[in-house]
């Protein structure tokens, strides 16, 4: 089942520029998207537009950044499926273990098969489905942020209101 995320450079583009369109933050941030592959999603960010008073990494455009490696991790799980979702997130929590002083990517990890498969089904039958996800961010080769999130897909054609808001 990890042959899921087998996205063309295409896909990766589209998934940048809906980041971009739909989460207008995210151009301020200088979001881009990584890699995709059996291992997740990795999304990346500079980190002179994200600069606190310290000179280091702010932690909300840490957190956001770890939260957005979960939300398009979803929007690619369900591409191929012909299906217009909307995804939010639920709840999380968040580790800050160390400072970040350099760029710096975000890592979402594909979940097990079990759990990827029971999702789709569940988005499937009754449009909408939750998914637990997990990010982290490393600097120096340790752990500098640890992410954890329930994300919640809604199918946009049996859901009134889950519509994006285009912003120019």
């Amino acid at each position: 089942m990890t042959e899921i995320i087998t996205p063309s450079r295409e896909t990766l583009t589209d998934l940048e520029r809906i980041l971009h369109t739909e989460i207008p933050l995210t151009r301020a941030m200088g979001v881009r998207v990584l890699r995709a592959d059996r291992n997740g999603l990795a999304l990346g960010a500079a980190l002179a537009p994200n600069l606190n008073h310290k000179q280091t990494a702010f932690g909300g455009s840490l957190n956001s950044l770890a939260t957005l490696a979960c939300w398009g991790l979803i929007q690619l799980l369900v591409r191929d499926r012909g299906r217009a979702i909307t995804v939010v997130i639920q709840e999380s929590s968040v580790q800050f273990l160390k400072p970040v002083i350099q760029d710096f990517e975000a890592v979402c990890p594909l979940p097990p098969a079990p759990v990827i498969e029971k999702f789709l089904r569940t988005l499937e039958r009754k449009g909408r489905a939750r998914l637990a996800l997990e990010a982290t961010i490393h600097t120096d080769g340790e752990i500098a942020l640890q992410f954890h999130g329930q994300f919640v897909a809604y199918d946009r054609t049996r859901f009134q209101g889950f519509e994006p808001v285009s912003v120019v």
